[in-house]
């Protein structure tokens, strides 16, 4: 493939509008404290993003539209085949919701069997490109996972913090595959902490959700995919399971910029936002008519990865949902894990606790009306159930 250059040109504040440089490190705003989005010139990526252009391209990975994506130089651009995952047709389920279209994006096929491979290869990647040497982040387990293996691959070091009831699966995984790992009484708000004491203390790069500019980019490539699948044209509803919610924000960002290059129109999805009955900040806020989300107190959930009481990128998750015309919606814990065994049983797919949070919504969403039979729908599989053993 040919070594088609980013067209990244600037970081700017998704908030106060303050801009900064693309080749420095840099976290959240300077000035406000929020999240950083890469600005690309999608005037010069047109010349190369054409449909016919982009159709001969060999590369089915993350950086197959490099021209925005963030990493300049093709030697930095780390793959473990991650992206590119199928879209499969739920004709059984979709019968029995009494939805004709009903589909689901398979983010457990990806290398680290969640979709947090796309955000931490991306992250990793435009590190390695700033002379990063040290990543340091908190996760539920599964983000940790993909950052040990993509730092592995890289010869990087990665520090990892994570509550002590992640999976135990994944904390092997996270140990084995090199990263320094620690365990921290509490949920993801405290390895939160924790993870940014450390790293401001020994001067290590964080990869903390929306905290840097990269791991969205790396997410809004499930949009930029989707469009692609779908022959350029978008789905009438997008259901996705919601904790720090970079994917959600990543493919809104993917949308605008997809229409400004002149690939897809100006008709978007409606986004819906999941999360589960004991950890809602989202769904309150939506409800509530707020523009931030007040953080949710005594969170409990068996689903980790959307057991998030506050987010950095609140904001920008409600925003999406109120110009998309979408919806916020909590499920129960115990739905979640009937849902689990429903897609199994009759589809032959195996999700995580946060993906098959969406089926429930779903299910909601046909009763109250919010979905209708003839609307393309998306669910988001965020993960495979084969990273949650314990929960089967």
């Amino acid at each position: 493939m040919k070594n088609y250059d980013s067209c990244i040109k600037k970081l700017v504040c998704t908030h106060c509008g303050k801009e900064f440089f693309a080749n420095e490190k840099h976290g959240l705003c300077g000035s406000c404290g929020k999240v950083l989005y890469p600005i690309y010139d999608l005037e010069k990526a047109k010349e190369t993003l054409s449909k016919k252009e982009i159709q001969k391209r060999k590369v089915y990975n993350i950086w197959r539209l490099n021209e925005i994506m963030p990493v300049n130089e093709a030697k930095y651009r780390i793959s473990l085949g991650e992206g590119w995952t199928p879209i499969i047709k739920l004709n059984n389920m979709g019968r029995v919701f009494g939805l004709k279209n009903l589909y689901l994006k398979d983010e457990g096929q990806n290398p680290t069997g969640t979709f947090k491979s796309r955000g931490l290869c991306a992250a990793v990647a435009k590190g390695l490109e700033l002379g990063v040497t040290d990543f340091v982040m908190p996760s539920a387990g599964n983000a940790g996972a993909a950052l040990a293996a993509y730092t592995a691959h890289a010869n990087a070091k990665a520090h990892v913090f994570v509550p002590k009831d992640a999976p135990e699966f994944i904390l092997k995984e996270i140990k084995h595959m090199g990263a320094e790992l620690t365990l921290v009484d509490g949920l993801i708000n405290v390895a939160g902490q924790k993870a940014k004491e450390a790293g401001l203390k020994n001067n290590w790069f964080s990869v903390s959700t929306l905290k840097e500019p990269y791991r969205v980019e790396g997410k809004k490539t499930m949009g930029l995919e989707l469009a692609e699948q779908f022959d350029w044209t978008l789905p009438d509803v997008i259901i996705y399971p919601t904790g720090g919610g970079t994917g959600i924000v990543g493919m809104w960002k993917a949308f605008e910029e997809l229409e400004t290059l002149g690939l897809i129109g100006n008709k978007r999805p409606k986004m819906v936002s999941v999360q589960p009955s004991g950890c809602q900040p989202i769904v309150r806020a939506f409800k509530d008519g707020e523009k931030f989300a007040k953080p949710w107190e005594n969170a409990h959930s068996f689903a980790g990865g959307i057991r998030v009481p506050s987010a950095i990128g609140d904001y920008l998750i409600l925003q999406s949902l109120r110009e998309s015309k979408g919806t916020a919606i909590a499920v129960d814990d115990s739905e979640i894990k009937k849902a689990m065994y429903d897609l199994a049983k009759m589809e032959g797919i195996m999700i995580c606790p946060e993906a098959a949070a969406t089926i429930v919504a779903t299910e909601k969403l046909v009763e109250n009306g919010f979905l209708v039979p003839s609307d393309k729908i998306v669910l988001f599989g965020t993960g495979s159930g084969l990273t949650t053993p314990n929960d089967w």
